[in-house]
């Protein structure tokens, strides 16, 4: 037994290699979690089928399956990064606010913060309505493919303001923030799916409630109506809120908040 044991010695992992192999599948998680619950996973579950498909011919002798194949694989690198391009800047966009790095940029952020709750003042004090999303885990990227307008601008209050303003052309539509820029505005939101107990609410309201179903994204709301903040987080949304209750939300990047459907 122990003469086995010596001879498939070389097959137990070292130190070294546990440490590879936790770097490896601390990566690969990383990965699908940037990658679910947007299209890119749709595209990546093609992949893995495309894969198996050639396996599948080499395996059966399926000689011309196996060499379009091959012959397609050969520019997959490539037709990756072109398909792929929007999830991998915002993986790297995301990867430089990790919990590690965001010690560095604590003071921006506060900055970011700053802005934004000036913004919502002066947008409730004005009676202009506004809806304002601000990026978490989950990419708002393909929102933005669909339809609404980049902007790529640093956040500022003066622009939020400006871009809700009355008659612009982009003050119906959504602004979506990922860390300190303003990513698009005038972006049209999926409204929410589900029944929703206070029938005062509106579309602006209805919209953030939908985004929040389908991303972790935190959302803000100005009531036309009312002047009311309200914010949306996972399916649920937190009305009247103050400035502070405001700061405290961005900050958390999470707001905890009571569900208003039954």
């Amino acid at each position: 037994m122990t003469s086995i044991l010596d001879r498939y010695q070389f097959l137990l992992p070292g130190l070294k290699d546990l440490i590879q192999i936790l770097i490896v599948a601390a990566a690969l998680y990383y990965v699908l979690r940037l990658l679910a619950r947007t299209r890119a996973i749709q595209m990546l579950l093609g992949l893995v089928l495309l894969v198996g498909i050639y396996f599948a011919a080499r395996l059966l002798d399926l000689d011309l399956i196996s060499r379009l194949m091959a012959f397609l694989f050969q520019y997959g690198a490539i037709a990756a990064l072109i398909v792929f391009q929007p999830e991998l800047r915002s993986a790297l966009a995301r990867l430089g606010q990790s919990r590690m790095l965001r010690f560095f940029s604590a003071m921006e952020q506060s900055e970011v913060v700053e802005e934004l709750v000036e913004a919502v003042e002066r947008l409730s004090r004005a009676k202009v309505g506004a809806i304002i999303a601000i990026e978490q885990e989950i990419g708002l990227e393909e929102y933005i493919a669909e339809q609404g307008t980049r902007i790529d601008a640093r956040v500022s209050a003066e622009l939020l303001v400006t871009l809700f303003s009355p008659y612009g052309p982009l003050h119906d539509g959504a602004v979506l923030i990922a860390g300190d820029t303003i990513l698009a505005a005038g972006v049209i939101l999926p409204l929410t799916q589900f029944p929703v107990a206070d029938k005062s609410l509106g579309t602006r309201h209805r919209a953030a409630l939908g985004l929040s179903e389908e991303t972790d994204a935190l959302v803000i709301v100005v009531s036309e109506e009312t002047a009311q903040v309200s914010i949306a987080h996972r399916g649920r949304l937190e009305r009247n809120v103050d400035p502070e209750r405001l700061r405290e939300a961005l900050a958390r990047g999470a707001a905890r908040a009571p569900a208003v459907r039954e």
